[in-house]
């Protein structure tokens, strides 16, 4: 049985800098809702819609406030698991084994009473473009998987009618919990915006096509008072939790936005990161956490 603790963290390289300078992509200019498509567009339809300009930010090292972060203030946090999967490429062995595992540590992290994980994604720059093991390439823009709106059409998504009808009715989260699937990390880091840094104006609403529907994310615009964390080196049993989505609107984090870059500290010839992101729905008992 893997062992999982909400407050057992790697140290990680004690060589690392406090901080590095780096590029995050922000949205820029757009004359009308922003669109991404999810799969290949039709011809002379472009894959992504609005501006873009690279933003030169401070990018702090999360290692040296771990005992301080909190999904409620931050909307991220770093936590030690073990594993028992082999193949992160499998998706038959990542769903019979993996998620039990992430149900229980997100159960045990958050005080949950249900957990229910809907989806994963696999990342590896090489093997994206040679098509290979249904790996996809790192998202580098900064962004958040969902929105005021779309949140809750997860929860219809996923649940049958009347029982989502129901547990919209509490509070309910969704947090995607990010993995290397080999360590340590050496390239494309991801970084986390402290949501309490982030402004209501930065946001904006995007489109997120699909073959069957439309979804919704959040870009963001570059504010230079966004104070961004990463993890160096992380290792195979280190995950990071990130809270993309809180029903809840009494202060605490909702949105996290974040995004991949290029660390300038990336050594040549480092391995392409591979890594596995899980994404749950989180739910509380009627009158447990609030």
């Amino acid at each position: 049985m893997p062992e999982t603790s909400e407050h057992s963290f790697a140290t990680g390289d004690d060589r690392a800098e406090e901080r590095v300078e780096a590029f995050l992509n922000y949205i820029s200019e757009f004359s009308e809702k922003p669109v991404y498509y999810a799969f290949e567009p039709p011809p002379g339809v472009a894959r992504q819609t609005g501006k873009f300009a690279l933003h030169s930010m401070p990018i702090h090292n999360g290692r040296t406030i771990l005992s301080e972060l909190s999904l409620d203030e931050h909307g991220f946090e770093l936590v030690r698991q073990e594993t028992s999967v082999i193949d992160f490429y499998d998706r038959e062995e990542v769903q019979r084994t993996y998620y039990p595992e992430i149900e229980r540590l997100l159960k045990a992290a958050t005080g949950a009473s249900r957990v229910v994980i809907f989806d994963h994604q696999v990342r590896c720059l090489p093997m994206a473009q040679r098509g290979e093991k249904g790996a996809r390439e790192y998202a580098k823009v900064v962004h958040n998987d969902y929105t005021a709106k779309s949140g809750p059409r997860r929860v219809r998504d996923h649940l049958p009618p009347a029982e989502a009808e129901d547990a919209l009715k509490h509070r309910f989260a969704e947090i995607n919990v990010w993995r290397p699937i080999r360590g340590p990390v050496e390239s494309s880091p991801l970084a986390l915006c402290d949501a309490r840094s982030i402004a209501p104006e930065d946001f904006v609403p995007s489109d997120l096509i699909y073959p069957d529907k439309t979804g919704e994310t959040y870009r963001f615009k570059h504010n230079p008072n966004h104070r961004w964390f990463y993890f160096p080196h992380m290792e195979r049993n280190e995950v990071i939790l990130l809270k993309c989505f809180d029903s809840a609107e009494d202060g605490r984090a909702r949105f996290t936005a974040h995004s991949s870059f290029e660390d300038p500290t990336t050594s040549p010839g480092a391995a392409a990161r591979e890594s596995i992101e899980v994404r749950a729905l989180i739910f509380w008992p009627e009158q447990g956490r609030s």
